[in-house]
């Protein structure tokens, strides 16, 4: 007969087994909604393959609690896919930085438990479950470390390996404008306002290219947005206002919207693929790097390039956090 106090270890067990499965169910569900945010190609493959290695886990965990006599329960898989549905669109009005935490507390809850799981297998004496264990917090200290670097990189500006949804953009852009004070004086305004009388002149050259009344229309908006931009910087920067032009400059440079003598590379779009990506390793200041990939997605949007980029801010957002 098994003893009292073996079946309430097997009884704990499988509870805390049928725990991580739920919470596995929807960890799938997350990563299978984050594909959506890959900034490029090798990350959309990495996250599409960590949601095939999730529900490779949850099969191994469903046949963990049927071999200890139990039953992992049918609802288990629709739980967690109700959990990351109200996850996901509760994380629309957070900013960026709130949902990506969100994410990693998912993820310290799976390794924690999973920690758990494998002292009361090992109690249990159950090698198999020990064993399972075992992978899962393999598992899910990379995905912890994982998810720590984008965190960094998105502290560093970016470009991190997840876009904002344009919701989770706007609120950020909301936040930061609660929390950031007032700068300009009217008179500063005017100024800038004065000055940008030559914008028409810039946008005057898109006339004559034949393009559509709806082309025009958004490409004459974007010049215009850009020229006063620029125009503003000039002002406010003759003016001495170095704090607001930079400001006006960064501003610019997120929106790749910046001259080619302006960014960190020189003669950077005489440069082919190999030669950018070369010189992309060698930048070492977060801002260098969000500048080149704004200017690149704006422009030639090679892929290859941007996502050097992205690998390049993550080994420093790497060393910033401690991981190897």
């Amino acid at each position: 007969m098994v003893s009292t106090t073996a079946h309430t270890e097997r009884a704990t067990l499988v509870a805390q087994l049928r725990a991580l499965l739920a919470l596995t169910n929807t960890e799938v569900q997350v990563a299978e909604t984050r594909v959506a945010q890959a900034r490029t190609e090798a990350v959309r493959e990495e996250l599409l393959q960590n949601a095939s290695n999730g529900r490779d886990r949850a099969a191994r965990i469903d046949a963990a609690i049927r071999e200890l006599g139990g039953f992992p329960g049918v609802v288990a898989p629709v739980v967690g896919r109700l959990t990351a549905l109200l996850k996901a669109i509760g994380e629309q009005a957070q900013p960026f930085d709130e949902a990506l935490l969100g994410d990693l507390a998912l993820e310290h809850q799976l390794l924690d438990r999973a920690r758990y799981v494998k002292a009361l297998a090992t109690t249990a004496s159950t090698p198999g479950v020990v064993s399972l264990a075992d992978d899962l917090v393999t598992a899910h200290t990379a995905t912890v470390e994982w998810l720590t670097t984008v965190l960094a990189e998105d502290a560093l500006g970016g470009p991190a390996a997840l876009r904002r949804t344009p919701i989770q953009a706007a609120t950020g852009a909301a936040v930061r404008l609660i929390n950031t004070p007032v700068t300009w004086s009217s008179r500063g305004v005017d100024r800038v306002v004065g000055t940008a009388k030559d914008v028409p002149s810039k946008v005057s050259t898109l006339i004559g290219r034949g393009q559509r009344a709806t082309e025009l229309a958004v490409d004459t908006v974007t010049a215009s947005r850009d020229a006063a931009l620029e125009t503003a910087e000039e002002v406010t920067r003759d003016g001495g206002a170095t704090g607001v032009a930079d400001a006006i400059h960064r501003t610019r440079a997120a929106g790749g919207t910046l001259e080619e003598h302006e960014l960190p590379i020189a003669d950077y779009d005489g440069l082919n693929v190999a030669a950018a990506v070369a010189e992309i390793k060698e930048l070492t200041d977060p801002a260098d790097l969000r500048t080149v990939v704004a200017y690149e997605e704006r422009n030639k949007n090679r892929h290859s390039v941007v996502s050097a980029a992205q690998t390049r801010l993550a080994a420093l957002a790497k060393d910033i956090v401690g991981i190897s």
